[in-house]
């Protein structure tokens, strides 16, 4: 990744699944039950390690095999952490409903996505409890409320598109785009810049 990575506007996010408009026919594989349904899952991992980057040149090729490889394995790292979101929500709903429905929401939007876009990042267990990521989202609220608004946004046009088929592929592969893009700017390019500057320090003896 290079050392500087642009806040990607609406208008880019919206326009970058149809730069290789021949690429939204992945979404067919959505029609073969589970081996399609990781395979589509192990492309968008693919896809948001895209996005942190800074690439956004289009879709990038699937590659059956390894997606389907890569989807399974993702998903299968990623069930210790759905199992605790899961008994969080069920203990809390059990106690009040309503509460129940606004801790849901406040983990969806405040922890899970920031923690997701991580695990897809490093792609270990433990990547999925490194908590130490919701102080970048509090020291910086205002970026995080304001991608994660352009994300739903972005997600109820391409729901709007779905009508044209066109929409449903398109929203799957940009549902991280602007946290992702947002990791890429505030997690790895300040972590790169650390390690470029303790690099360039000279050495003292």
């Amino acid at each position: 990744m290079g050392d500087y990575v642009e806040n990607i506007s609406f208008s880019d996010a919206f326009k970058y699944p149809f730069k290789k408009p021949k690429r939204l026919l992945y979404g067919l594989w959505l029609l073969i039950p589970i081996l399609g349904w990781f395979i589509i899952f192990g492309y968008s991992v693919r896809l948001v390690n895209e996005f942190i980057e800074g690439r956004y040149e289009g879709p990038i090729k699937l590659n059956p095999m390894e997606d389907l490889k890569l989807g399974f394995v993702i998903f299968l790292k990623s069930i210790p952490f759905y199992i605790l979101y899961i008994a969080i929500i069920v203990a809390v709903d059990s106690v009040n409903e309503t509460l129940g429905y606004l801790v849901s929401f406040l983990l969806g939007f405040f922890v899970v996505q920031i923690l997701m876009v991580n695990f897809f990042r490093k792609q270990t267990i433990g990547s999925f409890f490194e908590f130490q990521l919701l102080d970048i989202v509090r020291d910086n609220l205002g970026d995080y409320i304001i991608a994660m608004l352009k994300q739903y946004a972005l997600t109820i046009v391409f729901l709007i598109l779905s009508i044209i088929l066109v929409g449903i592929p398109a929203m799957l592969f940009t549902s991280s785009i602007f946290i992702a893009n947002l990791y890429g700017r505030l997690v790895e390019q300040r972590h790169n810049l650390a390690l470029k500057t303790r690099s360039d320090d000279p050495v003292t003896v």
